[in-house]
């Protein structure tokens, strides 16, 4: 049986790539306009039938880029 990880609090998953690789992301990233775009796209995509999941449809290393561009504008 696998055990749910939790992600800290302030933070949230999401998994990301055909592999859904787990990232932990801060909460303030909610509040970015290309971070929203990519949850509408995921929205789009895969609905909401993923239940307890947010599953983004890219690229991990795209997904990468964009976490270190944030960090490094915030």
């Amino acid at each position: 049986m696998m055990m749910r990880r939790r992600a800290p609090k302030g933070h949230f998953a999401v998994y990301v790539g055909s592999e859904e690789t787990r990232f932990v992301v801060p909460t303030s990233c909610l509040k970015n306009p290309v971070f929203q775009e990519l949850l509408d796209k995921a929205a789009e995509e895969y609905g909401f039938d993923n239940h307890d999941r947010i599953v983004l449809p890219c690229e991990v290393s795209n997904f990468e880029k964009l976490m270190a561009f944030m960090r490094k504008c915030s």
